[in-house]
C-alpha cells in the first residue's frame, strides 16, 4: 500500500484512497474548478464494503466540549477517532543564509470497513505522510508522500506519546525534543526540534469548533517557537540548517460539515515571542462558513476569537501551471483589532498529494507584516480550491 514519488519524473498524479474525497453536493461553477472522473480510491472503498465480512463496527468517538487535554498522554495517537494528524512546519536558514520552508505531516485515519475483519492484514488504521521543502532557488517544492496500513512493524502511530512512522520516515518525541527523520525520493530532512513553550490549546481548552454543529470540531493544540537544528539534503547537496518551527496536533471524527468546501489556515511564530493560529472554513459559494483564532501574547496569555472576530481577505492570485488551480497567495488577516499582511516565500508551493491522501492543496512558507514591518514567519495552508473536500 506504500506509494511515493512526489518528484518522480513521469509519475502522473491521480486521486487515490486517502483522507479526502469529492463531496456529494454540487458546488456552483467556478473558473478554478475542473470536473474529474471517479477516483480509483472510491472504487476500492466500494469493493471493500462488499468483500469484508459484515459486523457491528464501533462508531468513531465524537469530539465534544469538556474533554481535558493531558500531557504526555495527548501527545500520542487517539485511534478511536476517525482522523488525526501531526503537522510540523517551519523556516530554515542554511549556512550561507538562504531561507527555506519545510513541512512534515503524518496522518492517521480509521478504516471503519476493516474493523470487522480479524486479519492482521486488514487496514484498521491507515497512515499517510507528506513532506516538502520550499526552495526559492528551485522555484517550487521538493515534495514526496507515502501511505501504508498500520501494523506489521512497518507503520504505526503510538498511543501515549508522539511516535509516528512509515518505514524510515519518523516523527518522535523524547523529553523536550522532537526528532524528525525523512528520507524522501530526492531530498532528506534530519531535524531536532526543541520545545521552548508549553502547548497552546486552541478553541476552548483544546476543543476547536469547525462549524455551527458542536460535533463538527476537533481537539487541537499547537506548539509554536520550536528551535530547529539539523541537516537537509536536496539532490546531492547536503547542508547544516537552523531555524524555527511550529507543530500542530489535531484529531476529530467530523471535521467538516457537508456545507463546507475547504479551509484556509495560518500558523505564525511572532517575533515578539507570541504566536497566532487562525483558520477559516469556506462554504459552497466560497464565503466564510466558520472561523476561529488563537493568539498567545508575549506574556503567555492566550486569547481566543470566534467567527465574527476573524477575517481572511484574499489578495493576489497565483495559477498553478500543472493543475490549473488558482490560489490566493497573499492575504490581509484580521483577528480582533489587529491586522497582518501575509506574503509567500515563493508563489509555487502547490502540493500534489493525490497519490496518497487524495488532496491537491497549496501549503507554504509565509511572512507576516504589521504596519509594513516584518513581525513573524510561519505557514499558510489552502485546501479545496480545485474541488470541494470532505474529510473521512
Amino acid at each position: 500500500m506504500e506509494r511515493a514519488g512526489g518528484n518522480q519524473p513521469g509519475c502522473r498524479a491521480r486521486s487515490a484512497r486517502g483522507l479526502v474525497r469529492q463531496t456529494a453536493h454540487v458546488a456552483p461553477a467556478r473558473s478554478h474548478r475542473r470536473r474529474r472522473s471517479a477516483a480509483p480510491g472510491a472504487l476500492l472503498s466500494f469493493v471493500l464494503s462488499f468483500a469484508l465480512p459484515l459486523g457491528a463496527a464501533e462508531p468513531a468517538a465524537p469530539v465534544l466540549p469538556g474533554y481535558v487535554l493531558e500531557f504526555p498522554r495527548d501527545y500520542g495517537s487517539h485511534p478511536q477517532f476517525g482522523i488525526e494528524w501531526w503537522y510540523v512546519t517551519g523556516w530554515l536558514t542554511t549556512a550561507d543564509q538562504h531561507p527555506l520552508g519545510f513541512q512534515i505531516t503524518f496522518f492517521r485515519t480509521r478504516e471503519v470497513l476493516a474493523e470487522a475483519n480479524p486479519s492482521a492484514f486488514a487496514p484498521h488504521q491507515l497512515l499517510i505522510a507528506h513532506c516538502a521543502i520550499s526552495d526559492p532557488a528551485r522555484g517550487q517544492l521538493w515534495h514526496d508522500q507515502r501511505v501504508r496500513r498500520a501494523g506489521l512493524g512497518l507503520a504505526q502511530a503510538q498511543v501515549g506519546d508522539t511516535g509516528v512512522w512509515i518505514d524510515d520516515w519518523r516523527l518522535e518525541r523524547s523529553g523536550e525534543i522532537y526528532q524528525a527523520r525523512i528520507a524522501a525520493e530526492d531530498f532528506a530532512l534530519d531535524l531536532s526540534l526543541t520545545i521552548t513553550q508549553p502547548p497552546m490549546l486552541n478553541g476552548v481548552g483544546g476543543y476547536s469548533q469547525k462549524g455551527p454543529a458542536r460535533e463538527s470540531a476537533s481537539y487541537y493544540y499547537s506548539q509554536p517557537h520550536l528551535t530547529v537544528s539539523g541537516r537537509i539534503a536536496r539532490g546531492t547537496r547536503h547542508e547544516v540548517v537552523t531555524g524555527e518551527a511550529w507543530l500542530d496536533h489535531e484529531w476529530s471524527s467530523r471535521y467538516l460539515d457537508v456545507q463546507a468546501d475547504g479551509w484556509d489556515w495560518v500558523g505564525l511564530n511572532l517575533r515578539d515571542g507570541g504566536a497566532l493560529m487562525a483558520f477559516r472554513i469556506r462554504g459552497s459559494h466560497g464565503q466564510a462558513y466558520w472561523a476561529g483564532a488563537t493568539l498567545r501574547d508575549p506574556a503567555g496569555q492566550v486569547h481566543s476569537f470566534g467567527p465574527d472576530e476573524v477575517a481572511f481577505m484574499p489578495g493576489r492570485n497565483w495559477r498553478s501551471p500543472r493543475s490549473g488551480t488558482s490560489y490566493p497567495v497573499t492575504w490581509q488577516l484580521r483577528v480582533g483589532t489587529q491586522q497582518w499582511q501575509i506574503e509567500p516565500l515563493l508563489d509555487d508551493q502547490e502540493n500534489d498529494a493525490r497519490l496518497s491522501s487524495g488532496a491537491l492543496y497549496w501549503e507554504g512558507a509565509v511572512s507576516a507584516q504589521e504596519h509594513s514591518q516584518l513581525v513573524g514567519t510561519g505557514y499558510l495552508e489552502l485546501t479545496g480550491y480545485d474541488h470541494p473536500l470532505s474529510l473521512r
